[in-house]
């Protein structure tokens, strides 16, 4: 576990590691040059996890299941969100059902935190969701990087959750006309890095409008590019750095 820069949590947990691409939202993916950086300094638990293409790393669809891992959120006292797999996806297909009940059975046991966890596999979170406890510490999320990717929503909306969220980061184009319905908080960031797509001002405005529409909280966490810093955090003049209501208390 670690303490994280991300604007919309406080700490990673990384019970998994390695992942696989599956829609273009991946492509420049933080966590596969992340992966490559650790074994190359001889990190064990992300060996093998990647391969070079050309000069980028990318997932070799090999997966790390870390159950010492599992045991760490009781060592933490103070309440904490945790993000929850930032180098991996919990309910891609190589991760055993099985698996997925032993994170469960470690967040149940630390309700001091707050579980943040996000997938691009909605269809397989809302299966497994139905025989997976109901925990009020674990909010469940999709990612969506463009319109093409908005089933992910349904999907999530059938999922049983304390608070349904998504991230639309990288957002890679418009999805005018988001049905934010049954859906807690939407963050919403521009692709980072060296290999960095451009995120229009119109696609962030139709999101915010959408929120106020549906009342879902609003986190807007970046303009990315390959300086963010530079790029900032601001819309409008201001931040945002909304959260649904369940979030626990400081």
């Amino acid at each position: 576990m670690a303490t994280s820069s991300i604007e919309w949590t406080e700490a990673t947990w990384n019970p998994v590691a390695g992942c696989t691409i599956i829609s273009p939202g991946c492509t420049n993916c933080y966590a596969m040059r992340m992966a490559a950086r650790l074994e190359a300094m001889g990190t064990e638990k992300y060996s093998g996890l990647t391969r070079k293409s050309g000069t980028r790393a990318v997932w070799t669809g090999a997966v790390t299941l870390d159950r010492a891992a599992l045991e760490m959120p009781k060592r933490w006292k103070k309440p904490r969100m945790i993000f929850v797999n930032s180098m991996s996806d919990l309910f891609q297909e190589s991760v055993p059902e099985s698996f997925v009940f032993e994170v469960w059975s470690a967040m149940a046991a630390s309700p001091q935190h707050t579980f943040q966890i996000l997938t691009k596999r909605a269809d397989r979170m809302a299966s497994l969701s139905k025989t997976l406890p109901l925990l009020s510490n674990a909010w469940l999320g999709v990612s969506i990087e463009s319109s093409d990717y908005l089933d992910r929503l349904d999907q999530l909306r059938q999922t049983k959750a304390a608070v349904r969220f998504v991230s639309l980061e990288p957002l890679l184009g418009s999805v005018a006309g988001i049905d934010l319905m049954s859906i807690d908080w939407a963050i919403v960031g521009g692709e980072s890095g060296p290999r960095a797509r451009p995120m229009k001002d119109a696609w962030v405005r139709e999101i915010r409008a959408a929120c106020r529409h549906f009342g879902t909280a609003f986190f807007f966490k970046q303009w990315g590019g390959r300086n963010k810093k530079q790029q900032g955090r601001t819309l409008d003049g201001r931040t945002w750095d909304e959260f649904p209501v369940a979030q626990p208390s400081p």
